[in-house]
């Protein structure tokens, strides 16, 4: 079965940096395919808020990312990996949260990672 494996979160202090990376793993459709993945993304949830989108990529790299990781956060993918990657720099502490990965399938619902924790130290 098809699922997102999450890594590269931690206890960094404000300014510094940290990398995450998600890989699916497990049988991927061909593409065209029921249940070839499209658009991966990262998304982000502290204790008490919403989720909130912090950056997607699509299939041909395109991307889109919050306005308040704009310049310090890269999003990018290997496709031939089956991976998406997060590069978080100038950190703050209020991008302190569990960040999840997500993965739209065609004609399936979307998947989610099981999330991996950023503290940020002031």
């Amino acid at each position: 079965q098809v699922q997102l494996v999450e890594s590269g979160g931690g206890l960094v202090q404000a300014g510094g940096s940290l990398r995450l990376s998600c890989a699916a793993s497990g049988s991927i459709p061909a593409s065209g395919s029921i249940g070839t993945i499209n658009t991966m993304g990262w998304y982000r949830q502290a204790p008490g808020k919403q989720r909130e989108l912090v950056a997607v990529i699509t299939s041909n790299f395109r991307t889109n990312y919050a306005d308040s990781v704009k310049g310090r956060f890269t999003i990018s993918r290997d496709n031939a990996k089956n991976t998406v990657y997060l590069q978080m720099n100038s950190l703050k502490p209020e991008d302190t949260a569990v960040y999840y990965c997500n993965a739209d399938r065609y004609g399936l619902r979307s998947m989610w990672g099981q999330g991996t924790q950023v503290t940020v130290s002031s």
